[in-house]
């Protein structure tokens, strides 16, 4: 490959003490060179940041950020961004691996890309178990692992805002001028993807590679199963945080089509607020759809 472009790796750990170690060997191991790590440890209460100070000792050159408190995935990513070098970003959770040839293909997809306004490119990800094994994909796949249901690319707003599968975060490389045209993460948020694929499939396009890129895993303590837990406090936040980014995706929304896909989204996620008990966001959001029917008729 002649591309030299550095790609940062900012490596986000939180409890992650069985997982870390696997996940920064699998970023310093690319077929890929010119690779740049940042390790961020959010103040984790196990013996994670043993772990990767131990680690460290082999690769001294790697920049460790230590929290002093628990700051949440959104602000240890931008902290970790501010001091980034590369072109391309990966956001990495310390218990995923990136395959071998991950950032390859990635950058591959960059060079290639028909799209001019190219932000992001994806792919697809392995589910594995807490122990490794497999258990799924993000995306179907058929005998060949290439995807059964072909992915929207280019202007991906629409598929977005609407809900459902339209990217897999996991597995994406972003230019570091997106990161800074739209100024990294909002650290309003409990969490950090939707929001920020709102925003960034708004002005850029998406381009997709049919390949397995990464190994996902999944645990109970995994930000996925807490949207759908019942009296939980960690669901409230979670599930708060998308009914605020629906409110400012409103706001992006230029058509009467996107208006009404957004109607979708709000409707699927009034429906989780109410199968979790969470009857006070129930209520914002029967507020919220009357006011969008409103503009909808209007517009």
């Amino acid at each position: 490959m002649q591309d030299k472009s550095l790609v940062t790796i900012i490596c986000l750990c939180y409890n992650h003490e069985n997982f870390v170690t696997a996940s920064l060997m699998s970023a310093v191991n690319q077929d890929y060179s010119f690779i740049e790590v940042i390790i961020v440890d959010d103040f984790s209460t196990d013996n994670s940041r043993q772990v990767i100070k131990n680690w460290l000792i082999n690769y001294p050159q790697i920049q460790f950020i230590e929290n002093e408190t628990n700051l949440g995935s959104t602000k240890s990513f931008n902290k970790a961004l501010k001091l980034a070098k590369g072109q391309y970003i990966i956001d990495l959770a310390c218990d995923d691996i990136l395959l071998p040839n991950c950032i390859s293909l990635q950058l591959k997809a960059f060079q290639e890309s028909q799209f001019k306004n190219l932000g992001v490119v994806y792919g697809n990800a392995e589910l594995i178990t807490e122990e490794g094994q497999h258990d799924s994909y993000y995306f179907a796949v058929n005998e060949s692992k290439k995807t059964i249901e072909k992915r929207q690319t280019e202007d991906i707003y629409l598929s977005v805002i609407s809900g459902g599968n339209s990217i897999c975060s996991v597995s994406s490389m972003v230019k570091k001028s997106v990161f800074d045209d739209l100024q990294g993460y909002d650290e309003n948020l409990a969490y950090e993807d939707l929001d920020f694929w709102i925003r960034a499939s708004r002005k850029y396009n998406f381009d997709f590679i049919d390949e397995i890129l990464i190994q996902k895993r999944t645990s109970s303590n995994s930000l996925g199963t807490h949207f759908h837990l019942k009296n939980d406090e960690r669901s409230k936040k979670i599930n708060y945080s998308t009914y605020l980014i629906i409110k400012k995706a409103i706001h992006l929304n230029r058509t009467k089509e996107e208006h009404k896909a957004i109607l979708k989204r709000m409707h699927f996620e009034l429906i989780l607020a109410f199968k979790t008990s969470n009857f006070k966001l129930v209520f914002k959001y029967i507020l919220l759809e009357l006011k969008q029917r409103i503009k909808i008729l209007y517009k």
